[in-house]
């Protein structure tokens, strides 16, 4: 225990996994926590400090399992690990353990840990004066990139990386991203900060690499640190950190990510969202690559062409394409597995995995002929790798490979002579052990006597308890274990054979060991080639997939320019129409023109008619662009949009003290702030969390900032249908409408933009049509009517009185309004607004009001 004490006060945050023979034990807390995490028994043992010591323990063998529990439940484990053998030791000391390993959220390289088709990042955040600085790793894949940035776009950034953990200083606000901070990281000064970086990678300096401000080169360095720290000194295989910062990237905020669901759905699962819709890759890579893509569209045309080039020509050239996704489909994860090899927690699958991955790459290559445009051209360079590494792994290990090197039989025969022999005298014992059973069952007269190897006791004579009396008076065995069904013996003989057996397994094991090790070796060596062939494949993925998305003709190959255009013609949502595929409902395509001269569509129609798909469909098809992307469409020209803004649907935030309503400002507030001329806004009912006219008034002065202050393209949809009259001062403006039909005394909606206004919302048909209480609606439809015959409630100086207010639930017509004589009461109450009243002077009001109740009803006061 006091060894355990000495290990925990060096990890005093994590729970401690600490190596009793088969088992990691867990002490104290450590123990409470986990057994209530995993759900297992909670025991104790001995005493400290008169209490008795809570202990759990979980086996080596399937610890992978509950350490991938412990992790999604957010705790940081520790793993101690013996580092004698307890065979060999010598004298009575306990077993010698150091902490070989922190496994944290963003430090994970276990496939049991990983989800396959995400990346898993570590972030670093260093802060000055100037702004942020960030660096981002993936220690399964040797990713490294960084990136300087204003402290405003730091949101912006966490939302498009999504990292499973973050290093920042304590004064560093997170956000959401709260829950994913690590311990607290204190960057090293810039100079120590450029030297460690450049001793990391053997480089006299990070200028080698490209151009790093001084906060990239600490964040980068704080990662780095971490990761030594986690590894117990060790540094994984990482390509060189590459500095992101001057590379154009489409800009979206949290909430636009959030809005548009491009990886994830807002619960937080993949189905239904835009990755899932458009995804056909047949690699892990490569369906992480097609999601870093959506996640950071590029703003740089010559490289989003690029992109187009590659999976265009795979698209014209189908025969090749074929081959290649064969020659993908038998590709294994090279990168994840190449490192775990780099940090020593490879076992044969891994170097299985780089041996069928090579061999895969090579296949590729062969399909990729003739000439090729830019991207396909450097992959197909990087499928090359030296031959040699292939054919010595495919040589020297099994098919298929063993999980664990433990397991036995990862290399072949005939590949190592030595290991052979070794082999051969191991064998050649269990030989005779199989001669030497059936030698005593003649011997001792028991049929039923089996040679059997027990953990403690290593080979014994087993036989049932029936035959057992009459062989312990034989001399030449000795009783070793009684049972109640059978008896295990020794002898001199036996135990002689069991300390050969086991001499020559042990001299086996060592010997693959040290051939598996040399393996490894020879991998490493060529680290770099190998991540660039991987790195390749998964590029060869994502090309063959958007071609395999556009092969049906209805997705195309956008045109993007450098003007402010956007017209779609016969656009469509991907992932609705995913999701009604297969149905009898097909999606209706619908055109959208945001030219220069037309670039503010205002859109009004009822609830149910398709806005808030309109809305969505159009930003999506600006993600899939300028990721390099098919879209669903039948053409669409597009000028590069530097910032994507989409507020579409609304929720409150409690946690923070924030209502709906004031959620859905701040956000208009961050449009109006940051969107600019080559900008694309998407807004959905801006002003419906608060009173009417306040409402409207609010969504009218943003129309107004939109068109004439930040001029940039723009969907805004609302259900104040008032707004389109602004057509005749806001010369960009064109009202558009959601197209319904009225049939059979019912609304139909027909999911078709048409240019002009809608003469109202169908609020009342839509309630019905969910179900509401026919009375309820009924009411709703009399109340309607009367307001309409008002002029609507915006009418200035509109009668209140003159509503059926107090007609009875159920009554499907407007009762008779009251006393036009009772004006001082209509009068005191038309000039109140109750969003304004503080509560004492919503209270006076209220005993003004019934100070007047009387005269007006004449002494009456019921």
């Amino acid at each position: 225990m006091a060894q355990w004490f000495a290990l925990k006060a060096t990890q005093p945050d994590a729970l401690l996994f600490f190596r009793m023979g088969d088992f990691y034990e867990l002490f104290f807390t450590d123990a409470e926590a986990a057994a209530s995490a995993l759900d297992i028994a909670l025991t104790a043992r001995g005493e400290h400090a008169g209490a008795p010591i809570a202990m759990c323990g979980v086996p080596v063998h399937a610890a992978e399992a509950y350490l991938a529990r412990l992790i999604r439940r957010g705790f940081r484990v520790a793993v101690a690990e013996q580092m004698e053998d307890p065979k060999t030791r010598a004298g009575k000391a306990p077993i010698r353990r150091e902490v070989v390993r922190l496994i944290t959220p963003g430090t994970l390289t276990e496939d049991s840990l990983l989800d396959a088709a995400r990346p898993n990042l570590l972030l670093a955040l260093a802060v000055a004066r100037a702004g942020v600085g960030a660096a981002w790793l993936d220690i399964s894949t040797g990713l490294f990139e960084t990136a300087a940035l204003a402290a405003g776009d730091l949101p912006a950034l966490l939302g498009r990386l999504d990292p499973a953990e973050i290093l920042a200083g304590t004064g560093l606000e997170l956000g959401e991203w709260e829950g994913r901070r690590g311990p607290e990281s204190l960057p090293p000064p810039p100079e120590a900060a450029r030297r460690r970086l450049a001793e990391a990678f053997a480089a006299a300096s990070v200028d080698a690499f490209g151009s790093f401000t001084d906060v990239e080169a600490q964040a980068a360095a704080a990662a780095l640190d971490y990761v030594r720290t986690t590894s117990a000194g060790a540094l994984p295989h990482l390509g060189r950190p590459v500095p992101r910062g001057a590379e154009g990237v489409l800009a979206m905020d949290p909430a636009t990510r959030a809005s548009l669901e491009l990886l994830r759905t807002r619960d937080g699962r993949m189905p239904h969202s835009l990755f899932a819709a458009i995804d056909r890759s047949v690699t892990a890579p490569g369906a992480r690559l097609l999601g870093g893509w959506i996640a950071a569209p590029l703003t740089d045309a010559e490289a989003i062409a690029g992109r187009q080039d590659a999976w265009s020509w795979m698209g014209a050239n189908p025969a090749a394409t074929t081959r290649l996704r064969a020659a993908l489909r038998a590709a294994p994860d090279m990168a994840r597995a190449l490192g775990r090899l780099s940090v020593q927690r490879g076992g044969p699958r891994d170097l299985a995995a780089l041996r069928a991955g090579l061999a895969a790459a090579r296949g590729a290559a062969e399909a990729l002929a003739g000439p090729l445009p830019g991207l396909l051209a450097t992959a197909r360079a990087a499928l090359t790798p030296d031959p040699a590494l292939e054919a010595t792994l495919a040589a020297a290990l099994t098919e298929p490979a063993p999980l664990r090197l433990d397991d036995g039989a990862a290399i072949c025969p005939g590949f190592d002579p030595e290991l052979d022999a070794e082999r051969g005298l191991r064998d050649d014992s269990r030989k005779v052990l199989a001669r030497l059973q059936l030698d005593y069952a003649q011997r001792f007269g028991a049929a039923s006597l089996k040679i059997r190897h027990h953990a403690q006791l290593g080979y014994v004579i087993e036989v049932p308890a029936a035959a057992a009396e009459r062989l312990r008076a034989e001399p030449a065995l000795t009783l070793r274990q009684s049972m109640a069904n059978a008896a295990r013996f020794s002898t001199a003989e036996l135990a002689d054979l069991d300390r050969r057996i086991a001499e020559a397994a042990e001299r086996s094991a060592a010997r693959e060991r040290t051939v598996f090790a040399h393996l490894v070796r020879l991998a490493l060596d060529q680290a770099a080639a190998i991540a660039a062939a991987a790195d390749a494949l998964a590029l060869l993925d994502v090309a063959q997939s958007a071609a395999a998305l556009a092969q049906g003709g209805r997705w195309c190959r956008p045109v993007l320019t450098a003007e402010a255009d956007f017209i779609a013609r016969g656009a469509r949502h991907s992932v609705v129409e995913a999701a009604l595929a297969g149905s009898a409902t097909a999606f209706v395509p619908n055109d959208c023109d945001l030219s220069p001269d037309r670039r503010l569509l205002l859109l009004t129609g009822p609830n149910m008619a398709g806005k808030s798909t309109f809305l969505r469909q159009n930003a999506l098809l600006v993600v899939l662009a300028q990721a390099g992307l098919p879209v669903p469409a039948e053409s669409l020209r597009l000028g590069i949009v530097d910032r994507l803004f989409s507020r579409v649907g609304a929720a409150d935030d409690l946690a923070r003290g924030r209502s709906t309503f004031m959620v859905e400002m701040t956000e208009t507030a961050a449009i109006l702030h940051q969107a600019g001329p080559r900008s694309l806004v998407v807004v959905d009912e801006i002003g419906r969390g608060t009173a009417t006219l306040d409402g409207l008034a609010i969504a009218w002065a943003v129309l107004e900032a939109l068109h004439g202050a930040i001029r940039c393209r723009t969907i805004f949809a609302t259900h104040f249908h008032e707004l389109a009259a602004l057509a005749e001062r806001l010369p960009r403006l064109r009202p558009h409408t959601m197209r319904v039909k009225e049939w059979k005394r019912t609304v139909v909606f027909l999911h078709e933009v048409a240019e002009g206004a809608a003469g109202r919302s169908w609020g009342v048909h839509v309630a019905e049509l969910a179900g509401v209480p026919t009375p309820v609606v009924r009411r709703a439809a009399a109340l309607l009517a009367a307001l309409e015959a008002e002029a609507g409630p915006l009418r200035a100086g509109a009668a209140l009185g003159a509503l059926p207010l107090f007609a009875a639930v159920g009554s499907p017509t407007p009762s008779a309004p009251p006393d036009t004589t009772n004006g001082r009461l209509l009068a005191e109450l038309a000039g109140l607004d109750p969003d304004r009243l503080s509560p004492r002077e919503a209270l006076d009001a209220l005993y003004r009001l019934k100070s007047l109740l009387p005269a007006c009803a004449g002494g009456d006061a019921e």
